[in-house]
């Protein structure tokens, strides 16, 4: 473990002229602005890190309870992560991917690749976030079939209430109406899954015209944390390989030791044909994502110039040394601190203090998938809430006073701390969800 010293400062910050310059200048994502610019609101304005604690402008401590948005695996401020960024400072921060290459992305690509057996996952091409590995995936997957001379397999298999981005192709595949209503006609060709059961038979794969298969393994994350059935990502992949369709998994939440595995995909032992990979990625320092595939889809674009065979997307920080040097770092702590080995006993505890929860009678369903968590609130008699009085955004805001930062899903109340947060630190968090909820709705 490792611990710097933070310390409850003065207003040093001019918060109040900070959230003044907030509300007049910025666009906050997935936020409704005219409660956020409301003069009787104040922003939440954080301004320095510790392990898994947070602390905000006015010197307020807070457990990260969502781990900044599912991004931050060991902690804020760790010295090794810290250390590589600043040295990889000291050399350049950034160069163009296009035409050059540098160090820690040659050496991140193949600790990447050699998680997995070897001739299986070889290539991992780099970008900048979740939406835009799985954008890479789809875009690799249809100009594959166009290349080796199958253009009309352009279409997907996606599940309902899947997100896998918002780009637009990411989105295409998606499954929440909330977030992808309003696009529709300008997406991919998806034929949909609503229940696991379906699965075998959906007449899409009889059809010939699918590309790829997505799915998020084990668990989907906005869909309010939805585990699939166990044995369900095997399935698939059996099913993907019956039918001459490539399997794309979207590991952007469930990587990097998130349900107790480095990837949720070596719990059935499956391998897909595309890996995408984000968020704790760099260990929540930079934007920065992978998608790893294979030497088979990467040799289908190769060829002269002329043919016209080259993949052509990228983005103006792929391969940022900054962001490669951070998540090779975080690789390294993985090894250094044996952060797989002690997760195991935190997630039996957290297992506990999940089932002490389950008395509450505002609590209806509590999912768990190793170190993540959905906690479902509705009425004491097990009718759901009314969405628009938001009774899990209540409930988090009131979790701030016992000193808990997390972001609900509706009405399921997230739990996924970064995987440093201690037993005493977890028990302070649960007790702060359940102090909230009997505030907010009423102890019976």
């Amino acid at each position: 473990m490792y611990r710097l010293k933070l310390r409850a400062m003065p207003d040093v910050w001019n918060t109040e002229k900070l959230a003044e310059l907030d509300k007049r200048h910025l666009w906050h994502p997935f936020t409704q602005m005219r409660d956020w610019c409301d003069p009787g609101h104040e922003p939440l304005i954080l301004v320095r890190g510790e392990g898994a604690m947070l602390e905000d402008s006015r010197g307020r401590r807070y457990l990260d309870g969502n781990s900044s948005i599912w991004t931050n695996i060991h902690g804020h401020s760790h010295p090794h992560i810290t250390r590589a960024v600043h040295e990889q400072l000291d050399l350049v921060s950034h160069v163009s991917f296009l035409g050059t290459t540098n160090a820690p992305s040659i050496r991140l690509a193949e600790r990447l690749c050699d998680f997995f057996p070897k001739n299986t996952l070889t290539r991992a091409f780099l970008s900048d976030d979740g939406s835009t590995a799985i954008e890479a995936a789809m875009k690799m997957a249809v100009q594959f079939h166009q290349l080796t001379g199958n253009p009309h397999r352009s279409g997907f298999v996606a599940f309902d209430n899947a997100y896998h981005g918002d780009t637009l192709g990411a989105a295409s595949i998606g499954g929440i109406g909330t977030f992808h209503k309003k696009i529709e006609g300008h997406k991919f060709p998806v034929h949909r899954i609503s229940d696991p059961e379906e699965l075998d038979a959906l007449p899409a794969w009889r059809e010939g015209l699918i590309a790829a298969a997505a799915i998020e393994p084990l668990i989907q994350g906005a869909a309010g944390m939805r585990t699939w059935p166990k044995g369900l990502l095997s399935r698939l992949r059996k099913k993907c390989n019956e039918a001459g369709v490539f399997l794309i998994l979207d590991e952007v939440m469930t990587g990097f030791g998130r349900t107790g595995t480095m990837f949720a995909c070596q719990q059935e032992q499956v391998i897909p044909d595309f890996l995408c990979l984000a968020k704790g990625l760099s260990g929540g320092y930079m934007p920065l994502a992978a998608t790893l595939t294979t030497e088979k889809i990467f040799e289908a674009f190769l060829g002269d110039f002329s043919e016209g065979k080259t993949f052509y997307y990228g983005h103006s920080y792929s391969g940022n040394p900054l962001g490669c040097a951070a998540a090779l770092a975080n690789l390294e702590v993985f090894e250094k601190e044996s952060t797989l080995e002690n997760l195991q006993p935190k997630i039996q505890k957290l297992t506990s203090l999940l089932d002490q929860l389950r008395v509450v009678p505002q609590v209806h369903e509590i999912r768990q998938c190793g170190f993540i968590a959905g906690i479902d609130i509705g009425r004491p008699d097990g009718t759901k809430l009314p969405w628009q009085e938001r009774t899990g955004a209540r409930i988090c805001l009131a979790a701030r006073n016992h000193g808990l930062l997390t972001r609900p899903i509706l009405d399921t109340l997230v739990f996924i701390p970064p995987l440093c947060t201690t037993e005493a630190q977890l028990e302070s968090g649960i007790s702060a969800l359940e102090r909230a909820i009997q505030e907010v709705s009423g102890p019976s």
